[in-house]
């Protein structure tokens, strides 16, 4: 009996590791697209069936209208937005510093990631201290203007978090990885589990 238990205890556990995460890729994709057609209510506006009554339900319409939306947003501001109306904006940001930090800390953050100026671009591997390393993105090679000779910037991203914490290393420390950034942002962030 003892044998069968330890068998069916293998068996449960091989299971949860199967099940639980694509249930939770499931339900967060259910949750996602249902949260935000709650918040927008886009099927009001097509009306009711004629048959039944009942209002016409498009599960993912509003998650699809909001990416819609982005994706105008983003078509209007390539082609439609000009250096004064840049600038315009630019002078008011200045106005409202809090608002102005808040917003160039999100802007500068989502550019590193996924704008045309990407900043993770080259993994490196860090010795901190005898026997300890760090993998690490190099974000500044040169630190002449801050009269930093031979030193760069690498930033540590946190497992499990998109915080992190930077630091000037002396270049000698500093040994690019052949790998590709967004495989090394995964192994990071996932604290070294993923492949």
């Amino acid at each position: 009996m003892n044998k069968l238990g330890k068998s069916l205890l293998n068996y449960l556990i091989k299971g949860l590791l199967v099940v639980v995460p694509v249930a939770l890729s499931i339900f967060i994709v259910v949750w996602a697209v249902t949260t935000v057609d709650s918040w927008i209510d886009v099927n009001a506006v097509l009306g009711s069936d004629p048959v039944t009554g009942k209002t016409r339900d498009i599960p993912g319409l509003g998650l699809l209208t909001v990416l819609g939306i982005i994706l105008l947003a983003g078509v209007i501001v390539t082609n439609l937005v000009t250096e004064p109306v840049k600038a315009w904006f630019r002078r008011l940001m200045k106005k409202l510093p809090l608002f102005n930090f808040i917003y160039s800390s999100i802007k500068d953050l989502t550019e590193a990631f996924v704008g045309d100026e990407k900043k993770f671009t080259q993994p490196v591997l860090v010795e901190v201290e005898a026997g300890l390393k760090k993998i690490g993105f190099l974000t500044q090679s040169d630190l002449d203007n801050l009269g930093l000779k031979d030193e760069m910037i690498v930033y540590f991203p946190f497992s499990y978090s998109f915080a992190g914490q930077i630091y000037v290393i002396h270049k000698d420390r500093i040994k690019p990885l052949k790998m590709n950034p967004a495989e090394a942002m995964k192994l990071i962030l996932s604290g070294g589990v993923s492949q």
